[in-house]
């Protein structure tokens, strides 16, 4: 009975805190910080997550590029739930062990 519940308990993995531009045009008006853990499918995956960690480090900063270019203001409140959305699908691509992606902060900075 134990055994099935550690395998039925949720499983996190965080990423180190990831920075980027907010670009407007052909400047860069602010940046974009987040904190991200990556609900795992089961405990299996969670371990596997973390060995792929560079890939998928890579991947949640490309995304967040991304968002940063075409979706975030530093004036603006930051659309988290697209924002997650966004991050989900592009992790889920890299890894099927994904489930969710949690955004434990996200700011939007001036300057």
């Amino acid at each position: 009975m134990a055994s099935e519940a550690a395998e039925s308990a949720p499983a996190f993995v965080p990423l180190a805190p990831l920075r980027v531009p907010i670009i407007d045009g052909a400047r860069s008006t602010g940046s974009l910080g987040i904190t991200i853990v990556l609900k795992a499918v089961d405990p299996a995956a969670a371990t596997r997550l973390g060995a792929a960690m560079p890939v998928l480090r890579a991947t949640a900063l490309a995304t967040t590029l991304e968002f940063g270019r075409l979706y975030a203001s530093p004036l603006l409140p930051v659309d988290a739930a697209q924002l997650s959305g966004q991050l989900t699908q592009a992790l889920k691509a890299q890894d099927s062990g994904v489930e969710r992606v949690l955004l434990v902060e996200v700011m939007a900075r001036r300057g």
